[in-house]
Parts: structure tokens; sequence; C-alpha cells
């Protein structure tokens, strides 16, 4: 081992102590986003508690990116290279579960929000990560930049393709993205599709239902023969589409018929090209529900975004320090908790993991992130962290259970430690970073990343505020109220 290896060593070492010496408040992090359990756009208490975690820290944070109030963009440093981090905190609609119980309890009942996927982990290391490696780095004037990012709304796939139309992600060299998962892994390609959130609104004429049903134009009419041709028109699309919808205004009561009426599409394939084809196959639909019924109709594109992917550079130095990290070492009582929700869900009964997976490429799968819009611009690292049991899955009850317990701590405080010494090598090792953007070079090949927002598009802010203004003053006595005091 040379002289730099050494040195690179013993940073990552204090950044680990740092870690080590902070794991309560990085704990108190993701357990405070968790009692939260703020829905999409609406992640105020949370956005909050963090941005007071970082100023506390020493970073500068700028609220409300691209006219997201709770979004933000939080800064350390000067000059390069310059190195993000960004990651969700959202919760979920009817999703509340009490932690540590292996039935299914609503913190609340009656219908609550809550964490059941465990964004509320990913801020723990986002923050508690980047942190570490901020002490370092001023500590040895080790000149650079970090960026850290929030990204309200995930599970609507809204913010991150706005953060890059705005050019909040411009000059960023390398980014990693940590995400809550049951193994302490990371992976490289393409691992997820792409998708178009959009609204489909339809606009008739009014009038009463039984005294005059014939001078009307029934917008619900229009989403119904939408809702049908699109049945129709599946069996001739490709098998890898998925498309769903839900219809969030069909009306008001059945003796007046509707003259407005909006139902909310996503429509996802395995890359951007198939998606958008899949999208003009369904305005012609629309375009045609509406003749048949004299109505008009309109689109408004809340997000798109395109199929995540992980760099295979990144991928290989985040294996080894998973590899010099190691797993946590888990008590009696985690594993019997693991055991116990593996066995009321039907999944083998394993235990937590035991044993470091080995690097290999990622197979893609059917779900969505609008970070995938980033890992097409940006050269991106991908740590999946150990917060909830094998075999678990999200938005289901048993996937709440362990993420405010020390299952969800212990991952939390290995998620940060692979994030900081992973960061460090790239703050000092300037050929690894160069490596890094050739191999992004060859692996994006002629494809250039293009957004279909309009560029005047603005992000659906109102979303969920009314279901979340209804649950949080039920909510706000299980808050965590202690602030993070880092030593």
């Amino acid at each position: 081992m040379n002289k730099e290896d050494v040195k690179q060593n013993n940073l990552k070492t204090d950044a680990f102590r740092f870690i080590d010496r902070n794991k309560e408040e990085i704990a108190k992090i993701g357990d405070a986003v968790f009692y939260f359990a703020e829905l999409g756009m609406q992640e105020f208490r949370t956005s909050e508690y963090t941005v007071n975690a970082l100023r506390q820290a020493g970073f500068d944070v700028e609220i409300g990116i691209s006219g997201i109030p709770p979004a933000w963009m939080a800064t350390w440093g000067s000059g390069k290279p310059v190195i993000g981090v960004h990651c969700e905190g959202d919760a979920l609609p009817n999703c509340s579960q009490v932690s540590g119980m292996t039935g299914e309890k609503p913190v609340i009942e009656g219908g609550a929000p809550g964490h059941e996927e465990g964004h509320n982990a990913n801020m723990a290391v986002m923050i508690g990560g980047a942190v570490a490696v901020k002490n370092v780095m001023e500590k040895e004037n080790i000149k650079g930049t970090i960026k850290l990012y929030f990204a309200p709304a995930e599970e609507q796939n809204i913010p991150r393709p706005y953060f890059l139309r705005d050019g909040y992600f411009d000059g960023v060299e390398a980014i990693f993205h940590p995400h809550v998962a049951s193994d302490l892994s990371t992976t490289y390609g393409i691992r997820q599709f792409a998708n178009i959130s959009v609204e489909f609104i339809f606009h008739g004429k009014s009038a009463h239902s039984a005294v005059a049903p014939w001078l009307a134009r029934d917008a619900l009419d229009a989403i119904t023969l939408m809702d049908v041709g699109w049945g129709l028109m599946r069996q001739h699309l490709e098998p890898s589409q998925r498309s769903h919808r839900v219809i969030t205004n069909g009306g008001d009561q059945p003796n007046v018929i509707p003259s407005y009426t909006k139902v909310w599409w996503w429509f996802r394939d395995k890359n951007t090209d198939l998606t958008n084809a899949i999208f003009e196959k369904a305005k012609k639909i629309a375009e045609g529900a509406a003749i048949m019924t004299g109505c008009t109709y309109e689109t408004n594109i809340i997000s798109t975004c395109w199929p995540t992917r992980a760099n295979q550079a990144m991928a290989e130095i985040i294996q080894r320090n998973i590899q010099m990290v190691g797993l946590p070492q888990w008590s009696e009582d985690e594993e019997a908790l693991a055991r116990e929700l593996q066995k009321k869900t039907h999944v083998p009964v394993v235990g937590l993991q035991k044993e470091i997976k080995l690097l290999k490429e990622a197979r893609q799968n059917t779900s969505c992130n609008d970070s995938g819009c980033v890992s097409w611009v940006i050269p991106t690292g991908r740590i999946n962290l150990p917060a909830n049991f094998p075999g678990y899955s999200p938005h289901t009850w048993a996937a709440g259970v362990p993420l405010a317990t020390t299952i969800a701590h212990k991952g939390e405080v290995h998620g940060a430690k692979v994030l900081a010494a992973s960061m460090l090598d790239l703050f000092m090792d300037e050929e690894l970073l160069n490596r890094i953007k050739e191999v992004f070079r060859n692996e994006i090949g002629d494809t250039k990343y293009f957004s279909i927002l309009p560029k005047d598009q603005k992000p659906p802010v109102d979303l969920n505020r009314n279901e979340m203004e209804k649950w949080r003053p039920m909510m706000e006595k299980f808050y965590i109220k202690e602030k993070v005091q880092w030593s």
C-alpha cells in the first residue's frame, strides 16, 4: 500500500469515527422523518428538520429550489471536484405503521400516511455521510465542493427533472444516490423503467341528469371511453409496457352531468422512446374519446423520468468501500424481528443480511424513480443500505416495521460510512474521477438526455396538501422534538 492509499484510509477512518460518534444523531434524522410521515410535495417538517441539521453542521442551504417549497440544495466547500448526493424523503398515503411491532397496526387509525418503503433512512444516510466528509475535508484543508439535494415527491416521480431543467445540477461531476434496501450493496447498468406522469383533462357541458341530459356533453363519458380504448390498445403494445391511472375528478354528484373531469395516467416502459410512443397513442385515444362525446381535452405533464442507471466505475468504488465497512452486527432481537416478519409475509425465513453480495450488473425492473434523469447526465453511484428485512415488499405494512428500530439505525450508519468513504475517494483521487467520466461517456454513447417537460411547466405544489393538512394535527404528538447536535 502506497502513501496515498494510507492517507485515504486514514481519512476514511476519521470519517467513520465521526459517524460512530454521531450515530444517535443520524438515527434521530431517520426517526424524525419517519414520524413526520409527510406526503409528496408537503414535506415541510422533513425539510425544516433536515435543513436545521445541515446548517448546524456548517452547510449553506437554499430552500424552495425549482419552485418546490420543501425542496432544498445544500452546499459546502469551494472549487473542484464537485461531488453531489441526492435522495428523497416522502411517505405514502394510507401506510401508517407502528415501528417495531410484528403485526399490522397504524400509528393513527383511519388511513394516515406513513413510511412503508424507507425514504426516512435515505435522508439519514445522505446527511450523516456528507457531514462526516465535510468534517474531514475541513480539518485536512481538502479542496472541493459538496452538494446535497432533497427531492420531495419521489413517489410521484416529480422533482429531479425540474432540478435538471433549472440548472441545479450544473457543474456536478459525480453523484451518489443512497436508497433503502434489505442489504448493503451496489450495482451498475440500467435498473428501472422510464415513466411519464400526465393528467388528461376533459371539458364538456353540464346539464341536469334527469330533466335535460341531451343538452350535456358528458366529460365523465370521455374518461370512460378513453379507458375502454386504452384497454383494447394494450394488446398491440410492447409486453414490457405498464400503464395505470386514477380518476382524480369524476364530477360532483349524479344528478349533474359533469362538464369537467380529470384522470391521472402513468405510462412506463423500458426506455424513453417506447414510453413517449405510448404517450402519443394515449393522446390519440383521448382525442377520439373527446370527439365521441363532443368534449375537448388537454394534457398536463406532471413529470417525466428516464430509466435509472448506475455507472460501473462508481459501482466498483462503492463495492470496495462496502467490503471495507462490512455488515452490521445484528442482535438476537433484531434477527428475531426480521424472522417473524418474514414468516408473516410468507417469504424465506433467513433473518438479516449475513454476507456481502458480489458486484454484478443490474437487472432492469418495472419500477421507476425520477433520479433516472440525473443518471443520464451525471455519473451516478447507487448505495443500497440495509435498513429493512430481506424479502420485504415496499408499500406494505411489514415494510414499515423496521424503519425506526435499531435495524434501520445500524443500516443508516453503515450506509453513511460507505457513502463517506466513496465521496472521499473522489475528492482525493483525480484519476479515479477522470476514469468515472470516461466510463460514463462509453456507457451512454450517443444518447443525449432530453426532457418533455414544457419549459414553463410548474411543479404541482398543491399535491397532497388537503390530505396532509387533515392528518398533521393528529400526527404532531408523535414528532421527535430534539434537534440534531453534531459532536
